[in-house]
C-alpha cells in the first residue's frame, strides 16, 4: 500500500550546523588501506550491520545475507584512462586528468564518440608551468597509423582544456591509446598493467569514470549466478564517478564543502523495477546510493511543477523537506510518467547531492560500500544512513583486521529505515 504524504521539518540543515567534522575521522595507518586487490574478487570479508548488531561473513555469502524480495542496483559505469602526460621543450611534464566534457557536447556517452576535436574541464598537474597561449602536443600510435595530438587552454582560469587531433578516431580512441587509469592518490604507486582490469567491475558498460565504482569491485559472475538462483533481482544505472569522490572536506562548516555534479543516466526499465521492488532496494556502492536519492528528488520537482530538467543541487533536499513531500511510489511514478510522456528510454542528468547526518533516506533500505577515507563526504554518508554506530562498525573492521579503501573489504549495512 502506497505511503501517505508526509512533511518533514526543517531540521534537516539544522542538524548540519551540529557536525564537527573532527568526530568523522578516525586514524588510517598506511598499512591498513589495500593498496591492491584479492586475487578472488569475492574472497574479500564482508560485515554485515544491523540494528547495532555485527557479523563478520566473506563476500561471496552476499546473497544469503538478503532478503528475497530485494534489488540490488549496480553502477555501470566504466572507468576511462583519464590521466594523460605531457612533455614541454623545456623538460617540465605537464598531467592532466580529465574531469567533465564541455563542447561539443556534455554528455559523457557522446563525448567519447567526437572526433577530431572537444573540449574538457580538466585537473592540471604542474599548472604553473604550462601558461595560457601556449600548445603542448605529443605522436600516438593507434594501430598502424600515427596520430598527432594537441592539447590547449580555452580558458584558464576554469582549466578548460581543447584537445585536438589528426585523424578521424573517436576520442575513446585516443585516450586508450594515450592515457592511463587514474589510480586513488591514496594508493600512492604507479598505474600498472593488472590494475585495466581489476579496477573495473565485471558489469561495467559505460565509458566515462574517473574512479571506480568500488563496492562493486567485489562481485563475480559467480556471486551474480548465487543471487539469480535465489531469485535476487539486478538492475542498473550509470553514474559517471567524478575526482571529486576524492576531496577530503576541508571546510569547518560541512555544508560549504564543493560537491563537484557528476552525471547520471536513468533507463525506463529501471524506474519501472524500482516501482515493483520500493519496499527492498539495496544500492550497491555510495555512487549508485546518491544516484537513486537523486532520482527521488527529481520526481520531487516533477511532482511539485518546478522543472523538468534533472539536476539535484547539493542541499536542494534540505530545503524542498520544508514542504509536504511525495512518497517513494509517487516520486517514482512521477519519472516514469515524465520518460512516458517525452518517449524517454532513458533519463540522462546532473546530481550534487550532498548527504549528512539529518538526511531521511527514501528509496534506499540497504547499502554495499567498502570502507571509506577518515573526514570524507562518504564517511558523513554512512554515519547519515547507520547513525552513530558507524564508529562500533569501523572499529569492528579494525579489530578484525579488515582492508580499507578502494581495494579494500566491504560492508552490508541496514540502514535505520530498514526492515521496519
Amino acid at each position: 500500500m502506497e505511503k501517505e504524504k508526509h512533511s518533514e521539518k526543517a531540521d534537516w540543515l539544522e542538524a548540519a550546523g551540529s557536525i564537527r567534522l573532527e568526530d568523522y575521522v578516525y586514524d588510517l595507518p598506511n598499512e591498513r588501506i589495500a593498496h591492491y586487490p584479492l586475487e578472488v574478487r569475492d574472497q574479500s570479508k564482508l560485515l554485515v550491520y544491523q540494528n547495532g548488531s555485527i557479523q563478520h561473513r566473506q563476500f561471496s555469502d552476499l546473497p544469503a545475507q538478503l532478503p528475497a524480495n530485494t534489488l540490488l542496483v549496480f553502477n555501470n559505469t566504466r572507468v576511462i584512462p583519464a590521466r594523460a602526460h605531457f612533455q614541454k621543450p623545456t623538460g617540465a611534464v605537464i598531467e592532466i586528468l580529465l574531469l567533465h566534457p564541455e563542447l561539443p557536447t556534455r554528455i559523457i556517452q557522446d563525448a567519447m564518440l567526437v572526433s577530431r576535436q572537444c573540449v574538457w574541464e580538466c585537473m592540471i598537474g604542474n599548472k604553473k608551468r604550462w601558461k595560457t597561449g601556449e600548445t603542448l602536443s605529443t605522436d600516438i600510435e593507434i594501430g598502424s597509423q600515427e596520430v598527432k595530438l594537441e592539447v590547449a587552454y580555452v580558458d584558464y582560469a576554469k582549466n578548460h582544456v581543447q584537445l585536438s587531433w589528426s585523424a578521424d578516431f573517436t576520442f575513446l580512441e585516443i585516450i586508450k591509446a594515450l592515457g592511463e587509469i587514474p589510480l586513488p592518490p591514496y594508493l600512492n604507486r604507479d598505474t600498472e598493467e593488472a590494475d585495466k582490469q581489476t579496477y573495473q567491475t565485471v558489469y561495467a558498460h559505460h565509458d566515462g569514470a574517473v574512479a571506480a565504482p568500488t563496492a562493486g569491485l567485489h562481485f563475480t559472475d559467480r556471486v551474480f549466478e548465487q543471487l539469480e538462483s535465489k531469485g535476487i533481482r539486478s538492475s542498473f544505472l550509470t553514474l559517471h564517478v567524478g575526482a571529486g569522490t576524492f576531496l577530503p572536506i576541508k571546510v569547518e562548516s560541512v555544508t560549504a564543502h564543493q560537491m563537484h555534479s557528476e552525471q547520471v543516466v536513468f533507463s525506463r526499465k529501471l524506474i519501472g523495477d524500482l516501482l515493483a521492488s520500493v519496499e527492498m532496494i539495496v544500492p550497491v556502492g555510495t555512487t549508485s546510493l546518491r544516484s537513486l536519492e537523486s532520482l527521488y528528488w527529481f520526481g520531487v520537482k516533477l511532482f511539485r511543477k518546478e522543472t523538468e530538467e534533472f539536476g539535484i543541487e547539493k542541499l536542494y533536499p534540505y530545503h524542498a523537506a520544508e514542504k509536504v513531500l511525495p512518497s517513494p511510489v509517487e516520486a517514482l511514478r512521477e519519472v516514469a510518467n515524465f520518460m512516458d510522456k517525452n518517449n524517454l528510454e532513458q533519463l540522462t542528468g546532473e546530481t550534487e547531492i550532498f548527504i549528512f547526518p539529518g538526511y531521511h533516506f527514501q528509496l534506499c533500505k540497504g547499502l554495499v560500500t567498502n570502507f571509506h577515507q577518515p573526514g570524507s563526504t562518504l564517511i558523513l554518508l554512512v554515519a547519515a544512513f547507520v547513525g552513530k554506530d558507524w564508529k562500533q562498525i569501523y572499529t569492528e573492521a579494525f579489530e578484525k583486521n579488515y582492508r580499507f579503501l578502494s581495494y579494500g573489504d566491504s560492508s552490508l549495512l541496514w540502514g535505520q529505515n530498514a526492515l521496519q
